[in-house]
This record gives structure tokens, C-alpha cells and sequence, in this order.
């Protein structure tokens, strides 16, 4: 591994850098959206009962311990007691649009990574042609093979390397989109589902937020 780091030379220690990068926002942005995505239709449907029971507090306690955007949707629109059915939306709205940075947090730079990593690979594959050819013409008209097939090694490992980072990170991108647009739709279904229950017959208790 290391002899083929010296061999790709600077270019293939910028690409390592952007794969362990690429790992590191896969995972972390893995793990955040496992803890977002919940069952949100039965979670609404046991805050639902609890406010049906005139439970404010119990509501948002429970909005509070449980994760994810559906939550604190949910938990926005509670706290407005007993607003008009266009205040509650606008919380909703105004909540939504405050999670929405939170889950894209980082995917623009996942996705820059799969793009760029194949032109870093094609950067060293031009600088190690252009090694070999000032060693051929260095050494000519006595040309030796490994006076240039060092030059050769650089350019088709930095290739190789560019498109085994460029791959998986691409993948692991359009993955990442698929869980946060259902995340989203999530999102979506319960600000519908939180603005028809709570637009009914008002609540009859009014909480600060904590």
C-alpha cells in the first residue's frame, strides 16, 4: 500500500484525504439519519392521544425525548396552543425549514468528492506522463525502461485510485438521498396530518416554550 502511495505520488496522498473524508460524512450522516427516520405515524398517533386527554405538557415531553425532525415539527406546532390553523402552519413551516440545513448537512461535499476524486485521478495521470516523457527526453537516445515506466506506474495508479474513491462515494451519496427523501416525506405527512388535528377544536391549555 505504501510503495503504491510513493509510486502515485502528491496526487494519490489529495485522494486518500478526500476517501477518508468521503467515509467520515457516509457514516456520521448515516448514523443521523437512523436516529431521525422514526415510525412517524404512530408516533403521532400517541401524541395525538395524549392531547385528545388535554395533556399539553405530556405532548411536548414526549416531542422532546423522541429524535428527529417529525418531532420537532410536531413539538413547534403544539407549542402554539391554541393559534389560528395559518399560525400553526407558518410554525410548521419555520420548523421545517430550520431542519432542512441540518439533514443536508455535508451531502454537497460527499457529492464534490465523487465528482472531483476521477479528475484528481486524471491530474496525476497527465503529471505522470508528463514525468515520463521529460525522462525520455532526458535520456535520449539511451532510453532505459525504467527511466519512464515510473512515470507510467503514477499515472495509471492515480487513475485507479480516483475511480475506487469516485465510485463508493457516488453510492453512497444517491443512498443517502434516497433515506433523507423519505425523511422528508415523513416530514411532509406529519406537518399535514399535526395541522388537520391541531386546526379542530382548539386545545384548551396553552404552554410555554421550555
Amino acid at each position: 500500500m505504501l510503495d503504491l502511495m510513493a509510486q502515485g505520488g502528491w496526487v494519490m496522498w489529495v485522494i486518500l484525504g478526500a476517501s477518508v473524508i468521503a467515509v467520515m460524512i457516509f457514516f456520521e450522516r448515516l448514523f443521523h439519519y437512523h436516529r431521525a427516520h422514526i415510525n412517524a405515524q404512530d408516533f403521532l398517533d400517541g401524541i395525538f392521544n395524549v392531547l385528545r386527554r388535554h395533556n399539553v405538557v405530556e405532548a411536548v415531553s414526549l416531542c422532546e425525548d423522541t429524535p428527529g425532525p417529525v418531532a420537532y415539527l410536531t413539538r413547534a406546532a403544539i407549542l402554539q396552543g391554541a393559534a389560528t390553523p395559518a399560525e400553526i402552519q407558518q410554525a410548521l413551516e419555520s420548523a421545517g425549514l430550520s431542519e432542512i440545513p441540518r439533514l443536508e448537512r455535508n451531502l454537497n461535499l460527499l457529492a464534490t468528492i465523487a465528482q472531483i476524486t476521477p479528475l484528481l485521478g486524471l491530474l496525476g495521470t497527465i503529471v505522470g506522463l508528463i514525468q515520463a516523457l521529460e525522462q525520455v527526453q532526458h535520456q535520449a537516445p539511451l532510453i532505459q525502461t525504467g527511466d519512464w515506466v515510473g512515470g507510467l506506474w503514477q499515472a495509471l495508479i492515480t487513475t485507479a485510485a480516483g475511480l475506487a474513491v469516485a465510485i463508493p462515494a457516488y453510492a453512497g451519496y444517491n443512498f443517502l438521498l434516497q433515506r433523507l427523501e423519505t425523511i422528508l416525506l415523513d416530514m411532509e405527512q406529519a406537518s399535514v396530518d399535526v395541522l388537520r388535528f391541531l386546526s379542530k377544536p382548539a386545545l384548551p391549555v396553552e404552554v410555554e416554550p421550555s
